[in-house]
């Protein structure tokens, strides 16, 4: 299998100077071997002209020499071969072997060979098969015939795979410690580079979306010049820039927070006394035109739409500014029981069915606030979807936590509105909104409250299927 390149800048440092280091060696050792081949294949044809053919012309005695004709070896090194030619075919063929002659047996294939090397005194590399690599070198001899002396190359061959043993060894080893040393060099180099990657990494987790952000103090530069201090100088310049923006984001929000809190608080009392004032206006029992009636009924109507309004903006602010929950047992399988017969009785056109374990689910919670949660949800399925449409309350008690899930087989919410069906005053349907005294904030509530339990809260829609799931930590 394949290995994968390394995928760190410092691994890949790392293996880039072993692989050069390792061209660099291998270039030095073909380099290397190749000249000295070729040193010692010159000595060898050095030595072949200045043996001058003495020997392969000993060869033209007679095939069972006695003492007086035998061929001529001294002066010759042990291995030296000679051949004599007549007329292209070999007619002897001798190896000098501790300073005796031998005969040498040559193949049909060793003829052609010794017959194709040409008589011009350079030489040449040839293989014989009872001998092996010799470098052999033709002259003409005296006689119209060819005199062939070769030198074996077998010393060179071992020389060469020598120098390649010792050469293998010798750039391993530099190779293994130049990796290990290169890998603490880049380590070592690369140390400002991760500092600046760890600060980065950091920042990435923090959660920017919403509230009040500490940012990581500023990176340590120790050198602005080199590419690591500019990346550190960037980033903690970039880092300056996101906490000045999220600072000023964080007082807007503040003050946008407190302002809420502080015109809701101001905006009950006010409300209430115009809804009092009309309630008791139409308490009154003497004749009251038609028309001051239905403007009576109207304003007690919309103060009571203004009450809650304000009701949920005190409520929001007060859950944005971390305001303190009740944490008591609460059974919230009573819970959904009261609310789905509150919404039974509020809309008896549609169909409302649960889906409750035999045994209580209790959770630690504010039991009001959760109350409203579910109160809220089946108020959203109950408003937005027509007579007829099942909605199905489900409550689970799972190894970690509480889902409470409210499904409905309603036409579903537009994709595009998915995205922000949690924020605040978002309407599907703003006229039938407003009709049915929905201020566009319940959704918002749910999630806020949710939140404010340690739980979550999200949706997922479709045409015929709408849930509304609901996780609170038990």
């Amino acid at each position: 299998m394949r290995r994968p390149p390394p995928h760190t800048l410092r691994g890949q440092l790392t293996a880039g100077l072993v692989l050069l280091l390792a061209a660099a060696c291998l270039a030095v050792g073909l380099t290397t071997v190749l000249a000295l081949e070729g040193f010692l294949v010159r000595r060898l044809d050095q030595q072949l002209t200045a043996s001058g053919g003495r020997f392969p012309a000993s060869l033209e005695h007679e095939t069972a020499p006695d003492a007086d004709n035998r061929p001529d070896s001294r002066g010759q090194a042990d291995s030296t071969f000679g051949a004599r030619l007549q007329n292209g075919r070999v007619t002897q063929a001798a190896v000098v072997d501790e300073q005796n002659v031998r005969r040498v047996p040559l193949t049909a294939d060793d003829r052609r060979t010794l017959a194709a090397v040409p008589d011009d005194g350079k030489g040449r590399s040839v293989r014989l098969s009872a001998l092996g690599g010799y470098r052999v070198a033709a002259v003409a001899g005296d006689d119209r015939d060819v005199l062939i002396t070769g030198l074996p190359l077998h010393p060179v061959e071992e020389t060469l795979h020598r120098l390649e043993a010792v050469e293998g060894v010798v750039f391993g080893a530099a190779l293994l410690a130049t990796g290990v040393a290169g890998a603490l060099w880049v380590r070592v180099s690369l140390r400002p580079l991760r500092r600046v990657t760890k600060q980065a990494v950091g920042v990435a987790r923090l959660p920017l979306a919403g509230g009040e952000v500490a940012m990581p103090d500023p990176l340590p530069v120790t050198d602005p010049r080199t590419e690591v201090g500019q990346v550190g100088t960037a980033l903690n310049r970039m880092l300056g820039h996101i906490g000045d923006a999220l600072a000023r984001r964080q007082a807007s929000e503040e003050r946008l927070r407190h302002f809420a809190a502080d015109a809701s608080h101001e905006l009950r009392t006010p409300v209430a006394n115009i809804r009092g004032h009309a309630e008791l206006a139409l308490r009154h029992h003497g004749p009251v035109p038609a028309g001051v009636r239905h403007a009576l009924e109207r304003i007690q109507s919309e103060s009571g739409r203004m009450s809650h309004l304000v009701d949920d903006l005190l409520l929001l602010a007060r859950l944005d500014a971390g305001r303190e929950l009740n944490h008591e047992p609460v059974d919230l399988t009573l819970l959904v029981l009261d609310a789905t017969d509150d919404a039974r009785a509020a809309s008896p056109g549609h169909r409302w069915l649960l889906d409750l374990p035999e045994e209580p689910v209790t959770v630690t919670g504010d039991a009001h606030r959760l109350q409203q949660v579910i109160g809220n949800l089946l108020a959203n399925a109950r408003v937005h979807t027509p007579d007829g449409t099942e909605v199905t309350v489900r409550l689970r008690a799972e190894a970690a936590d509480v889902r409470l899930t409210v499904t409905d087989n309603g036409p579903g919410i537009p994709d595009a509105l998915l995205p922000e069906i949690f924020g605040r005053f978002v309407r599907t349907d703003p006229s039938r909104s407003r009709a049915t005294g929905s201020t566009g904030l319940g959704l918002a509530i749910v999630r806020a409250v949710v939140t404010a339990h340690g739980g979550s809260a999200d949706v997922v829609s479709r045409p015929g299927h709408t849930a509304f799931r609901v996780a609170l930590p038990r």
